[in-house]
């Protein structure tokens, strides 16, 4: 019962990244220089961990536990956050259920390869065919999605400009799209050893996110030009800033729960909520995403990729 408390949250962190994507894409557009947004993006999470571990400072990883720790380990923010940047620099051109949708597939494959063949430190589960099935479903889900993409119901505003954004430049995307659902997978499976080692949740976070804003910020200074006018600051919503915090929610949430609500369920919620919350974001047009029709397609898609969860989750 202690684990089915958790789920509403779990859908709720799940429906956040989906949100936070979105959310980043409108901070793109104005802050115009992508490593700046994703600068922007991610430092509120550091802060906000940073306070949290230092308000609660134990417990602290013992030299041992740091002994073992992969080298790999504190890179799992930045593997994740290649998938952000795609949020940033992607979203609003193949749109919110395509990006989502591809970015959730590659996850769920590359989860259930490294289940199967140990890689990680993992066990090895071997080849299981449900699971794989689903992977197999969800993969057909977003097909029927991405064909949907470049189509709009013609609600006013969405004209020449909403067929420009999705049309076939938005496809050629698709590819580096898959890598960093892939990516984000891991990055999954690098926290997870990284929290083991820290112990400490809020240190694990922290040290999971600094790499990712050092090199963001790295890149800024590196590439700082083109820079926001005036104009494009004064067009910043009070809630642009936060996109980072509200994908971060997911974050830490597999930090903290996954070994109490197990993998499959807690993927299969969290992939979910954030499948049926980017069909909302793109049906609906908010947080500025341009409008697309939550026809038959997306909605036979969206049912697809559901049902693929469902078998994941319970094989």
């Amino acid at each position: 019962m202690t684990a089915a408390l958790l789920y509403p949250f779990i859908l709720v962190a799940g429906a956040l990244q989906a949100i936070g994507n979105a959310m980043n894409a409108q901070l793109r557009g104005r802050m115009v220089n992508p490593w700046l947004a994703a600068t922007v993006s991610f430092l509120p999470i550091v802060f906000v961990f940073t306070t949290l571990f230092f308000t609660m400072p134990t417990p602290l990883p013992s030299l041992d536990s740091l002994s073992k720790m992969p080298w790999y380990a504190p890179l799992g923010g930045l593997a994740g956050a290649v998938a952000v940047f795609g949020g940033l620099a992607f979203i609003d051109k193949v749109g919110a259920g395509p990006f989502n949708g591809l970015t959730l597939t590659a996850n769920i494959l590359t989860s259930l390869a490294m289940d199967a063949l140990g890689l990680f430190g993992l066990q090895a589960a071997g080849f299981k065919p449900m699971p794989w099935l689903g992977g197999l479903l969800m993969a057909v889900g977003v097909i029927f999605i991405a064909r949907s993409g470049g189509r709009s119901d013609g609600g006013e505003g969405h004209g020449e400009g909403h067929g420009e954004g999705h049309g076939m430049s938005g496809k050629l995307l698709y590819p580096f799209i898959l890598v960093a659902g892939a990516l984000m997978a891991i990055g999954v499976v690098w926290n997870a050893q990284l929290r083991g080692a820290l112990e400490n949740p809020w240190l694990a976070a922290t040290v999971s996110f600094v790499p990712v804003v050092f090199v963001f910020a790295l890149m800024f200074l590196l590439r700082p030009s083109p820079l926001p006018t005036r104009d494009d600051i004064a067009g910043v919503r009070w809630w642009m800033p936060l996109a980072g915090i509200t994908g971060a929610v997911a974050v830490f949430a597999g930090l903290l729960f996954v070994d109490k609500v197990g993998a499959g369920a807690f993927n299969g919620l969290l992939i979910t909520a954030n499948l049926l919350t980017s069909v909302a974001l793109d049906h609906f047009g908010w947080f500025g995403m341009k409008q697309v029709k939550a026809g038959p397609p997306r909605l036979i898609g969206a049912a697809v990729m559901v049902a693929g969860i469902v078998l994941i989750s319970l094989f």
